[in-house]
């Protein structure tokens, strides 16, 4: 934001904001496309800067203010998950076909193309799910201490199981693994979880008593975006090697 108000300062806004008019009696217009740049020209004390208008209905303001976001570097997991949610409404809002009307088909489908054009619908579906954690968790997922997986699983937990659960990581000082995190969802599906239940899981594997591979980041880096988190690293390589061993498993049969 520095670098882009000193930019701005300089030479002024060089890509026009996208606009919509509200069509209110106030005569305002709704930014769809260039609220960084908006926030950045007031920081350099610019009172008035170019913009195209167009006459978008919300849904489509809503798609186009999701793509655009969509492709900024460096978004965390929760930006995306909320961003995905959001473009989901307003195809819905359009009558579009999503493959994705409640949280049950959010589970159960296998297209969701037109969320994404970088994502498959599967890992749409599987973000989307983030926004059902709590926010002390979605901190831990953005912040790379919780991977995808065991994210997605946790958020099938309710708000209280959720709570439970962040008790059990303050007092095993360790975070869900995707085994632990899986029998959470298991137990939350079968009626069976208690507050006494996450303890007994959250304390069978500890973070002294895990096994660890570790691989210095130097050695993997190269091969991922450069926006891409330690968690999102971690989670490619763990499809990688679920990938190889399927091949395995084919080609031994």
């Amino acid at each position: 934001m520095d670098a882009l108000t000193e930019s701005i300062r300089e030479n002024g806004v060089l890509a026009p904001l996208l606009v919509r008019p509200l069509n209110n009696r106030m005569g305002e217009y709704e930014i769809v496309s260039g609220h960084r740049r908006m926030r950045a020209a007031e920081r350099a004390g610019l009172r008035v800067v170019p913009a195209f208008v167009s006459e978008l209905d919300r849904a489509d303001a809503v798609i186009m203010m999701v793509d655009s976001n969509l492709h900024r570097e460096h978004l965390l997991p929760s930006e995306k998950a909320f961003a995905y949610k959001l473009k989901l409404e307003a195809l819905k809002q359009q009558g579009k076909r999503t493959d994705l009307t409640s949280r049950q088909d959010v589970d159960k489908s296998k297209s969701a193309d037109q969320i994404s054009d970088t994502d498959s619908g599967r890992q749409v579906q599987r973000y989307i799910r983030l926004t059902w954690l709590l926010p002390e968790l979605l901190k831990l997922v953005d912040a790379g201490k919780i991977a995808l997986t065991p994210a997605v699983y946790l958020s099938y937990l309710s708000a209280e199981q959720q709570r439970w659960v962040l008790e059990g990581m303050k007092r095993s000082d360790c975070i869900p693994s995707v085994s632990q995190a899986h029998r959470l969802k298991q137990e939350c599906q079968a009626g069976t979880l208690t507050p006494e239940g996450v303890a007994v899981i959250m304390g069978k594997e500890s973070a002294t008593q895990r096994e660890n591979l570790k691989i210095p980041m130097e050695r993997v880096r190269k091969f991922f975006p450069a926006s891409y988190t330690t968690a999102q690293i971690e989670e490619e390589i763990v499809k990688l090697c679920e990938a190889r061993y399927r091949t395995v498993m084919t080609t031994t049969r």
